[in-house]
Parts: C-alpha cells; structure tokens; sequence
C-alpha cells in the first residue's frame, strides 16, 4: 500500500504534500507554499508575498514551510515580520501553516494565538520538553528519518497522542514505508491503522 509522506521535496512523490520552492511552478497534486526563512530578501519582501498569493491554486493544501530560524542571516524581527504575514494569510485563506523552526521553538509558540489554522512542526527532533510544551500548545507534530536511529526521539514519539502525529521523508534520502513500520511498532499498531490516522490528522488540520 502506499504512505502518506507529509512533507517531502520531491516531485515524483504524488501522494503526500510535495514543498514548492521560490520561483518553481506548482504540481497538480497538494503541495505546500510559503517563504522559509532562508529565502526571505529583505529588499523584495513585498514581491514574495505578491508571488506567493499568487501560487494559491486548488490543490495548494497549506502555507508553509516558513518560521524562524536562530542560523539564518535574517535579522529576527525580520523573520517574525515575515513569519506573522503568512500565518495572517493563513487566516485569510483558512489553511493550515508547516512551520521549519530552529532554535526558536518558544517564539514559534507566542505566535501560536494569533494563527486560527492548524500549526504542524515539521521534522520534529527536539527534546521531550519541547515536545510538551508545543503539544499544550495544540501544536502537531511531524516526525522524520530521526525516528529510525534516536532512541530519545522514538520515547517522545511514543508519547505524542496519534491524532497529532505526521511523517516525512523531508528532503532525506529514505523510503517513507521505513518510517510507517517503526513507528507502528513503537506505537503498537499496525502501518495501515498509523496510514488512516494520518489521513484522519490531515482531514481535521484541513478542516481547521
């Protein structure tokens, strides 16, 4: 059976939510759109924006990945400018946000009450901790190749409640079957029983 791949960069990959970069043309399956913090140009920020509605088609199922990031060469306030117009447009359009956030998690969680969508950390990798707070925060949760090797992670996963849960191969090289069965094993279910949950989760984020 197939996988649903949450968040990937690949475009031979139809069923999950391909991540279309700056400038590309959208797929006619769902994909994600949104100014990550890397790509901000501080001196074109308007036209971005003016390029990204643009982009809106009918199989754009969120905006993202955009967020903060502590690496990124983008003075912060700057990123927070950014990051809040979009969860703004998120609003606007009712879809739910894919946030990147690196070493800016209790920021990202301020943000949270202005956003009416659902906010879905991707790549999670994070303490425990982190986990608990964002999860009090009514955040979900998406999880990748980190799952296979890191026994911490694999503990926070399986304290994760399932309808916050999504998987990803992300842009790693690695089948997203691989992540399905050790996360089924870790949270005792079956691939495809962790498959329709996953696809329940999607509906209730898209559903707001």
């Amino acid at each position: 059976m197939e996988f649903f791949d949450f968040h990937h960069h690949k475009k031979h990959i139809r069923y999950g939510i391909y991540n279309l970069e700056i400038g590309r043309i959208p797929p006619d399956f769902p994909y994600s759109i949104g100014i990550h913090p890397k790509d901000i140009h501080t001196d074109d920020i308007e036209h971005q924006f003016k390029w990204l509605r643009s982009m809106m088609f009918q199989t754009c199922f969120a905006i993202g990945e955009c967020g903060l990031d502590s690496f990124v060469p983008v003075e912060q306030n700057i990123q927070e400018e950014v990051f809040l117009r979009q969860i703004k447009l998120s609003n606007e359009i009712k879809k739910p946000i894919i946030i990147h956030c690196v070493r800016r998690f209790y920021e990202v969680i301020s943000f949270r009450k202005k956003a009416d969508q659902a906010m879905i950390i991707h790549g999670f990798n994070k303490k425990h901790s982190i986990a608990e707070d964002l999860l009090k925060n009514n955040f979900h949760l998406s999880f990748g190749k980190a799952v296979l090797y890191n026994l911490s992670l694999q503990h926070t996963l399986k304290t994760v409640p399932l309808d916050r849960v999504f998987l990803e191969t992300d842009n790693d090289d690695f089948k997203i079957e691989e992540l399905y069965h050790k996360v089924s094993e870790i949270k005792g279910i079956s691939p495809e029983r962790l498959n329709e949950q996953i696809l329940e989760n999607l509906e209730t984020i898209k559903n707001g």
